[in-house]
């Protein structure tokens, strides 16, 4: 057996070889972590990685599978972003300011052990979550497999570079204002924000004012479904799916309305015409799939949507800043911004956080007519790595809110969206499109997903130097 493409086939595939017997996870997970210790020198995905826990664990699944025992994810080698708390150690959320150890596993890694998932390490992020990229001046550049010249993306970037790379069959992320669309996008995985409430953010209540998700990034829709459905919140605030996510990936979605929107959160947003055209190719795929197909631009409360979420976000910066241990430890750019956080008035906080009711109404209209709606992930191919380095910390925030700004927005209604992969810029770089659900249907979006996924595979093709 190749174990170069048991470690790309992702995890539903590798689930099904360990339980065929086919595979050990031990095999499985040396095969990972030789592929970490090989690679990750150059892209930077890991924070740290538990070589000999993961062997451990691999050995005790292996175990218990000897002895008859199943479980949906057992011995299958899962990463996890570094704001998730795992007993034991700090919860740095990408800083070097963080010394306090965590108590318990948070409620979405005590998940991932219950389905029988190897842990296998945490995954790098920008300094509390705040950058479309991942880079600090601690920690290094991680950088896309695809190219290491370009990021991939952030805040969710070393999720999505150890998927993309095949150091594990999925990750875990988390999405405040794309989070997991953006290195979804930028690496050529699909990555869902599944709805506000479905994945517990425990120990955490909410996060950045209700506005973060957790939920996978993988190389096929079903492998999202797979861990998804090991990680839904049976009691949480989101309504019940009308299946499992993995019953999903290939229903039938009969024929559906489906919106296709290229009008920026904004005015004076430019959008590059390879994103243009790959969001066009997919609407065009979607309508010989059977989807009616409708060009529409809505009004999504552009200027008081958008303006509400850079107060919220400002104002999450200050939070994050005060939460930190060492908040001296800092980069410059995240204290610059947590002081214009903390600037804001109380009560115009509070003012932007109950408008985002009325702005996720106003967007959810769209829904009233159609089942979907198709967008862009990005406004641009993946970004160079320090692209923005050099620019002032204002201007850097502006440029960053361009290149995302078909993403906030469903931070702020809940709703789920998804990147999919779309195609490649002629530098070989991936494209994507969002595909974006009513409240509380994941389903409808992995049913279209599986659609375009079957129709156009995209996880065949891999980073030629990991390959």
């Amino acid at each position: 057996m190749d174990l170069t493409e048991v470690c790309f086939a992702g995890a539903a595939r590798q689930a099904e070889l360990l339980r065929s017997g086919e595979l050990t996870s031990r095999e499985l997970v040396t095969e990972c972590l030789r592929r970490v210790h090989a690679h990750d020198r150059e892209l930077n995905a890991f924070r740290v990685v538990f070589d000999d826990r993961a062997l451990a664990e691999a050995d005790a699944a292996d175990a218990r599978r000897a002895r008859g025992e199943d479980a949906p994810l057992l011995g299958v080698p899962i990463a996890v972003k570094e704001d998730l708390a795992i007993a034991g150690l700090p919860t740095t959320r990408g800083t070097d300011a963080v010394v306090r150890v965590a108590e318990a596993d948070s409620e979405v890694v005590r998940l991932l052990r219950a389905a029988g998932a190897v842990v296998l390490g945490r995954t790098r992020m920008p300094e509390l979550g705040l950058w479309p990229y991942t880079e600090s001046s601690w920690a290094g550049v991680t950088r896309n497999p695809w190219s290491r010249e370009h990021s991939p993306g952030g805040s969710s970037g070393g999720s999505a570079a150890a998927v993309a790379a095949g150091f594990v069959g999925g990750a875990i992320g988390t999405d405040g204002a794309g989070s997991i669309r953006i290195p979804a996008a930028s690496t050529g995985l699909f990555g869902l924000k599944p709805q506000r409430g479905r994945v517990s953010l425990l120990p955490d209540e909410q996060v950045w004012t209700g506005l973060v998700a957790a939920g996978p990034i993988t190389r096929h829709v079903a492998d999202w479904a797979l861990i998804a459905d090991q990680i839904k919140d049976a009691n949480g605030a989101a309504r019940p799916p009308r299946s499992s996510f993995t019953a999903a990936t290939t229903a039938d979605a009969g024929r559906l309305r489906i919106a296709v929107s290229l009008r920026p959160w904004g005015p004076g947003i430019p959008l590059s015409q390879e994103v243009r055209d790959v969001v066009l190719d997919t609407a065009s795929l979607l309508g010989d799939l059977g989807h009616d197909v409708v060009r529409l631009d809505p009004e999504m409360n552009d200027i008081a949507g958008s303006t509400g979420f850079a107060a919220r976000y400002l104002h999450c910066a200050d939070i994050g800043r005060s939460a930190v241990d060492r908040p001296t430890r800092l980069d410059r750019r995240t204290q610059q911004i947590a002081a214009l956080g903390r600037r804001l008035p109380a009560g115009l906080v509070r003012k932007v956080v109950e408008q985002g009711d009325r702005v996720g109404a106003h967007a959810n209209r769209i829904f009233s007519g159609f089942d979907l709606l198709l967008t862009p992930v990005l406004t641009r191919p993946p970004l160079r790595v320090g692209e923005w380095s050099r620019w002032s910390t204002v201007r850097a925030l502006l440029a960053a809110a361009r290149m995302t700004t078909f993403l906030p927005l469903w931070n702020i209604a809940g709703n789920p969206a998804a990147s999919v992969p779309a195609g490649y810029t002629r530098d070989g770089l991936p494209l994507a499109v969002q595909l974006v659900g009513r409240p509380h249907d994941e389903c409808t979006i992995l049913s279209v997903a599986g659609q375009l996924e079957r129709a156009r595979p995209w996880a065949d093709r891999r980073p030629p130097a990991f390959a």
